[in-house]
Order: structure tokens, then sequence, then C-alpha cells
């Protein structure tokens, strides 16, 4: 919600979840995968926003479980690294890898007007609100070996898994050509 709030005199502006269309909700986004024929299972769970908490109330959730970077680079262009959650990527070796100029990570307001999420749910089918396509897709190659793989569904208070295929398609059906990489590589020692 966009709107002016005053707090001790001082005036503040509040940033829009998302410029432009509204952002997908978790129902949109089952919608299309299902009209895409992407099998999927969603499980709730408390709200977590960081590995550590997941790993804590995941329990014995089969499949692959990652995090994901949203990232920005010295001139500006964004990048959404997706990848298994005990990889410790050495952000310059990565930027390196990919030809771009030194990494930071995107702001919360940057996050929310691209790819419609808050801090916490950042997710590779956030990718349904890209639709200018101003994010690069990295995928982690070893992300890929697992199956079934494990992602909030634009909102962290659930998680829901799908076969590495089928995030291959749902990622493509976004307009985005994916970056697969073996980060392994460039894991920090």
């Amino acid at each position: 919600m966009q709107g002016v709030g005053v707090r001790k005199g001082l005036r503040r502006r509040t940033v829009p979840l998302h410029r432009g269309a509204m952002p997908a909700s978790p129902e949109t986004l089952f919608a299309r995968l299902d009209a895409l024929g992407i099998p999927h299972k969603t499980h709730a769970h408390p709200p977590v926003f960081t590995v550590a908490e997941a790993i804590a109330l995941r329990g014995v959730l089969p499949g692959g479980h990652t995090k994901n970077l949203f990232l920005k680079d010295k001139k500006g262009a964004l990048w959404l690294a997706v990848m298994l959650e005990e990889r410790r990527t050495d952000l310059k070796l990565l930027a390196d890898a990919l030809g771009a100029p030194r990494f930071s990570f995107g702001s919360g307001e940057l996050l929310q007007e691209v790819l419609g999420v808050r801090p916490g749910s950042v997710t590779p089918f956030a990718l349904i609100n890209d639709t200018a396509q101003r994010v690069t897709v990295v995928l982690d190659e070893g992300m890929l070996a697992h199956d079934p793989l494990n992602y909030h569904p634009l909102e962290n208070d659930r998680t829901t898994a799908i076969a590495p295929s089928d995030l291959l398609r749902f990622v493509e059906s976004c307009g985005h050509e994916p970056r697969i990489l073996d980060l392994a590589r460039f894991d920090r020692v």
C-alpha cells in the first residue's frame, strides 16, 4: 500500500509492495503451476526468515532445501541465485564467473518492486512477477540433482515442492533463461 505517514514530526513514504500490476498471490502461483501441468505439494508452517529457522521447523520434509539470494551488481543489473541451503557462496568469485561487476544484496524495496515479495520470502517462484525480465537467474547445478526441490510459494509461511525439471519449465515460462552453474566451486573455505 502506498501512502505517507507521520512519525515524530517526520514524513515518511511507504513503498508499494510491487510497482505496476499487483504481485501474484500463492493461489495465483498454484493456478499457474496447474496450467503448466506441474505437480506440486505445499506444506504450511509458521513463517521462517532464515535457513536456520527453516531447518528447525521442517522435520523430515524430503528433497533439496534451498536458499535464494537477490543480488544487484555494481552496474545495477539484478540477479537471483538459487542454491542448496548449505552453500556458502563467495559472491566475488560468483560475480567473476558470471562476468558481472561486484555483487551486493538488493534492497528490500527493490526486491518488492521487481519480484513482488518481501525479504524472507525470496524464491524462484517470484519470477512470475518479473514480467519485464529484469532479473538474471542463476541455478545451482547440484541443487537440480535433488527431487523434489522446496521453495516458498511467494510467502514464507509455506513450502512448495516441485521436481527439478518442472522448476526449469516454470522459470522458462516466466520468460527467463536460467544460467546453470556448479555453485559448489564458489563455496567459501
